[in-house]
């Protein structure tokens, strides 16, 4: 009954759903997952590596065929998709004779910032959670979960080094998550803090998820955030959202360069942007950011936030929305055969059927190792 449908890409069955009834359907491309898999399964085999990717890649395939109007979360993401379009062979003459710029079809829509800063606390929230953090320390906040894709040991070298000059910084790791690929990345942080002699000395990692609402408390206690990330692909068309939550809260943040905001942290001096991996200029960066304060990037940051707030950047999905011209699933506008969705439901269960065989094998060797 459904006038808008506005999604991910989707599995197989609920895609197939989606496309079969009346509704105008919007794809949400913010994440770039075919490259995010490329991560996130590096602890799997490279069977199951494959077989991961070409799932997440017909969905991909199918969502651009499929879709009446897709989302992105910036002008380097929109470049991707319009070339995975045109290599899918989905942008038709016809449609772009209509409109060359191809707005129409594809804009961006990155995510969004409440109107107005956030509200004032009551308490000091990181305070609260380590007891051990002192008034007078200076405390530094990754604001967001630790992921295999993304370079915490390095935020914790650059301690290493900060500490000799500035004794009362703190680093405080805000989040842990529950997936494999969070778990392993936040015991890899744990032990290089251990290695360095800083765990709960200097060095803290929140056991719990910070609740959403409650995170604007912890933002607002920090001096300056930091969040490093390694050199690959992900980086390059990743939208780092945790970057947009410090713009609200007026908190500078020292990053690792190559993704879109954090160039717009080099560009508008919102903070400080370093190379990837490099821990000695992360640690200068910290002392430069923590030596200014967060009341000289403040003006700054505010404006920029203003630039985020939801009405003015769902203005294009809006339209969308509002769109009442007959329109056609972009798959309906070109040549060529539409992925079979049989395809990808064979893949997935050769997939399955492939995992609990190599589990048996694996079984049966652990069995003949003991005997």
């Amino acid at each position: 009954e459904a006038d808008v449908i506005i999604a991910q890409p989707q599995w197989s069955v609920i895609a197939t759903w989606i496309h079969r009834s009346r509704a105008r359907v919007i794809y949400d491309l913010y994440d770039p997952e075919t490259l995010e898999t490329l991560e996130t399964s590096a602890h799997r085999s490279t069977l199951e590596r494959y077989m991961w990717l070409e799932l997440t890649l017909d969905r991909l395939h199918d969502a651009l065929r499929g879709g009446h109007h897709f989302v992105c979360a910036s002008e380097k993401q929109r470049d991707l998709w319009i070339g995975a379009m045109y290599g899918e062979r989905l942008i038709a003459p016809t449609l772009y004779d209509r409109d060359p710029s191809f707005r129409s079809v594809i804009d961006v829509v990155p995510f969004g910032l409440p109107m107005g800063p956030p509200p004032v606390p009551t308490s000091s929230a990181i305070r609260a959670a380590f007891p051990a953090i002192a008034p007078d320390d200076e405390i530094v906040l990754w604001n967001g979960g630790i992921w295999n894709w993304l370079d915490p040991a390095c935020a914790v070298r650059a301690f290493a080094h900060l500490r000799e000059r500035r004794p009362r910084a703190r680093l405080v790791f805000m989040g842990a998550g529950t997936m494999a690929a969070a778990k392993d990345a936040t015991a890899r942080a744990r032990q290089a803090a251990l290695d360095a002699d800083l765990l709960d000395r200097a060095v803290f990692f929140n056991a719990e998820w910070v609740p959403y609402h409650a995170r604007s408390a912890w933002l607002q206690d920090a001096d300056c955030a930091v969040g490093t990330h390694l050199e690959h692909l992900e980086t390059r068309f990743a939208f780092r959202t945790r970057l947009l939550d410090c713009f609200w809260a007026a908190l500078p943040p020292v990053c690792t360069a190559g993704d879109d905001l954090s160039d717009r942290v080099r560009r508008d001096g919102l903070g400080e942007a370093v190379a990837p991996g490099d821990d000695v200029a992360l640690a200068a960066a910290l002392e430069r950011v923590l030596g200014r304060g967060r009341g000289a990037y403040a003006d700054a940051l505010t404006a920029v936030a203003a630039e985020y707030a939801w009405p003015r950047v769902a203005a294009p999905l809006v339209d969308f929305v509002l769109d009442k011209r007959p329109s056609r699933p972009l798959g309906g506008n070109a040549r060529g055969p539409w992925r079979r969705e049989s395809t990808h439901q064979a893949r997935f269960v050769a997939y399955q059927l492939g995992h609990h065989w190599l589990h048996k094998v694996n079984q049966a060797r652990v069995r003949r190792q003991r005997r």
